[in-house]
């Protein structure tokens, strides 16, 4: 899991699995709470998630900043790559 395209293909498939969104409905301009629906107790799940397919976390203060599927894609690949 090294590039953005990567890295948005299993985010899609997180978001279409953990919240039964439709595959079209993400993209990477998709705001979070609004256009995707995605509460607080669901960013956890989120995390949880990234978390699982990683073997790293994204701390919770930087989760906080992130509104569309392209910010988690960036905090995911700043993660991932920083250990590189």
């Amino acid at each position: 899991m090294q590039t953005r395209e990567d890295i948005f293909e299993i985010l899609r498939e997180a978001l279409v699995e953990l919240f039964e969104l439709e595959p079209e409905r993400v993209s990477l301009q998709a705001n979070l709470y609004q256009d995707l629906e995605i509460d607080s107790i669901d960013a956890v799940d989120l995390i949880d998630h990234i978390k699982r397919k990683t073997g790293k976390k994204i701390a919770a203060e930087e989760f906080k900043a992130v509104r569309t599927v392209n910010d988690v894609v960036e905090a995911v690949y700043r993660l991932v790559n920083a250990a590189a």
